[in-house]
């Protein structure tokens, strides 16, 4: 349970990042050859230039995020998040999307985000 609750911690740092107004401290989240998968973009973000400008623009709505149902699964130096979140936006709207957050630990024993997909949640058929 403490390896859930540390992992789950990162999301938590991530989302403080987010709410801060400073994108570098987003992408700093981030390692240098992580793969984003954003919710309102339609292509990749595969630099932390690409991820630096996509978070400028998405921080302009003041995104407050919030884990819905997430599922933690720990494989060595490996950990997998994935589930439901949504986001309280500055004009009160909420987005609600799918996530996986894929963390590796580095040399120094540090976790940064390698994949993050985040897709929104599709109309009920």
């Amino acid at each position: 349970m403490a390896g859930v609750k540390m992992i789950r911690a990162l999301f938590d740092r991530w989302n403080r990042s987010l709410m801060s107004g400073d994108p570098e401290k987003v992408v700093e989240c981030y390692a240098p050859d992580a793969v984003l998968l954003p919710t309102f973009s339609a292509g990749p973000c595969l630099t932390q230039a690409e991820r630096r400008g996509y978070f400028e623009h998405f921080m302009r709505k003041k995104p407050r995020g919030r884990i819905d149902e997430g599922h933690v699964r720990i494989f060595g130096d490996i950990a997998v998040d994935s589930g439901l979140y949504s986001f309280v936006l500055a004009d009160g709207r909420i987005t609600r999307a799918r996530y996986t957050f894929v963390y590796r630990r580095d040399t120094n024993g540090g976790w940064k985000i390698i994949e993050h997909h985040s897709s929104a949640l599709p109309e009920p058929m």
